[in-house]
């Protein structure tokens, strides 16, 4: 059993577990052991609530598969327990960032500070470039 937050849990069944060979440093042992782990979690037939299961479905990305089992694989640790745990973790702390809802953003308006600043600069940016034209017309250009 995997404790979220709120009561809410994930039960063992739900989650499966496969181990496989990693690559990486290790010598002798990444040959014979089974040390990396494919977690693999089905988001749509959990217990979780539905407004929990499409935010997680968002948040998971990649590495949610076209049937929508959200794929974790660990291979950072040289063991299988500490891969697994790693796993278990990353679960976790992904379905307690989906458990948080958006903060609806609210419309505002620019001040009449910043509207001005904004014109002012404008207005430069015009003046400049009306100087430069004015500077071709006179025919300072020759030489």
């Amino acid at each position: 059993m995997l404790y979220i937050a709120d009561g809410i849990v994930i039960d063992d069944q739900e989650i499966k577990e496969k181990f496989v060979r990693a690559s990486g440093p290790g010598g002798q042992n990444v040959n014979k052991v089974a040390s990396a782990v494919e977690l693999r979690f089905d988001v749509g037939a959990s217990s979780l609530p539905a407004p929990v299961k499409e935010r997680l479905a968002r948040l998971a990305g990649k590495r949610l598969t076209a049937d929508g089992v959200l794929l974790i694989d660990s291979r950072v640790h040289r063991t299988q327990a500490a891969n697994r745990d790693d796993a278990r973790a990353r679960l976790v702390q992904l379905v307690r960032r989906a458990m948080t809802p958006p903060k609806r953003r609210r419309a505002t308006r620019p001040g009449a500070v910043v509207r001005e600043a904004r014109l002012a600069a404008k207005r430069r940016r015009g003046g400049i470039k009306a100087t430069r034209a004015a500077g071709r017309r006179s025919g300072d250009d020759e030489v």
